[in-house]
């Protein structure tokens, strides 16, 4: 919304704002914040506000655990489910260790720092996502627990589709935010539900993906409903995917899609562990409407890359491996440091998958490689990899390399 930190202070004076929570997330993408009273605004514009990492996954260091949250003036969002007297507002906030330098493990940060070294090179980046997301409602005390919401299909409608009111008042909330739904939908899943973003620039998004998942848990409690974003919430039915949208341009404003979706294919093994995170990620990877190899193809929803049937600005390439438990600044960041690389050195696209996989098998994948097909796998492969090593900071590497090792029970 391009605020100041001056104009910042005066809506929170002008608007009846008392708590502003400054969010950020741990290096696994679960949302964190701090609130405070909105007399310590100007401290946390000009000296940060200090906070404990040690309890905080992946950020734990018990001999040095103070960090500092700095606000971003432009993420101010008001919280439209909150009281109007006394209003809540949201600012994501970088983070520092006390002396200034960055924190390795700010998520944030690494997607800001990929996004520069790509304007460096002449090149722009537009990201966007669509999540996935169950809705489940309490059964009696006697009954058999969380059912699905309703038993609707694929893009059905009212009265079968009992979610349409709750997506509806999801993206109303979302547009008072600042954020652009572009449509909404039933999924194939009973209970499921998907909402779409314009895509943007990838900070923008990345912070927009993690606003969704709060938005979407607050509107389905206050309706009496639970949302779930997990990969694989009920056994034989689709599991929720996160999948990324993006393009790139050169400095003319060239589409440079094919190298960059041919670098990203080159890497996509190394950094499955960063777009799925947990051990049910890979209950879903290679399943029902969900892919398990490294392929690409034209309006082909079965292939790992698919190329939407689009044209100049809007030509774009969709990552459907991830699930919506992944960090989204992690997966932005990677995706565009393996794109740079498809680009730099002019990559070509492998042979087009023009088949449905879905109904092949591994037959119509013959050649291609496999996704990691556990979490234990995707952490060795990116453990072994120079191109995760050079990108990602030792830290944060490690935080999943341990989770995955402790068989994943921090990524739940």
């Amino acid at each position: 919304m391009n605020y100041s930190a001056q104009e910042v202070k005066q809506f929170v004076e002008e608007e009846d704002v008392k708590f502003i929570r400054l969010a950020m997330s741990d290096v696994f993408g679960t949302p964190k914040n701090i609130s405070i009273m909105s007399t310590e605004l100007e401290r946390a514009f000009r000296d940060g506000i200090a906070a404990d990492a040690w309890a905080i996954p992946g950020f734990e260091d018990f001999d040095r655990s103070d960090i500092f949250l700095h606000p971003d003036p432009d993420t101010l969002a008001i919280l439209p489910w909150r009281p109007e007297h006394g209003r809540v507002v949201r600012m994501f906030s970088d983070i520092t260790w006390p002396d200034g330098t960055p924190f390795e493990c700010d998520s944030r940060r690494f997607l800001s720092e990929a996004v520069k070294d790509a304007a460096a090179k002449g090149l722009t980046f537009r990201f966007g996502t669509e999540q996935e997301f169950y809705l489940f409602s309490s059964e009696e005390e006697d009954g058999p627990g969380e059912v699905p919401y309703d038993s609707a299909g694929y893009m059905d409608i009212g009265p079968f589709d009992r979610g349409e009111n709750i997506r509806r008042e999801i993206c109303m909330t979302l547009e008072d935010m600042g954020i652009r739904p572009e449509s909404s939908h039933h999924e194939e899943g009973p209970g499921q539900n998907e909402i779409d973003f314009r895509y943007c620039e990838p900070v923008k998004s990345a912070d927009d993906a993690m606003t969704f998942r709060d938005v979407v848990s607050a509107i389905a409690s206050r309706n009496g409903v639970r949302a779930d974003f997990s990969p694989k919430p009920l056994e034989g039915k689709p599991g929720n995917g996160m999948h990324i949208n993006f393009s790139v341009s050169g400095p003319g404003g060239e589409s440079l899609l094919d190298p960059a979706i041919a670098g990203i294919l080159r890497r996509v093994r190394e950094m499955t562990i960063f777009l799925n995170r947990t051990p049910e990620s890979y209950k879903r990877l290679g399943g029902l409407m969900a892919p398990g190899t490294v392929t690409w193809g034209r309006e082909n929803r079965s292939v790992l890359i698919r190329v939407p049937a689009a044209s100049g600005k809007f030509k774009r390439g969709e990552l459907r491996s991830p699930d919506p438990l992944a960090n989204p600044y992690l997966a932005y960041g990677l995706m565009i440091r393996a794109a740079m690389e498809g680009i730099e050195e002019d990559l070509p696209l492998p042979a087009e998958t023009c088949v449905n996989l879905y109904r092949t098998g591994a037959a119509g994948a013959a050649g291609s490689e496999k996704l990691p097909g556990s979490l234990e796998e995707a952490a060795r492969i990116a453990k072994e990899s120079g191109f995760i090593r050079e990108c990602v900071p030792e830290k944060m590497l490690n935080a999943y390399l341990d989770a995955a090792e402790g068989g994943g029970r921090e990524l739940l």
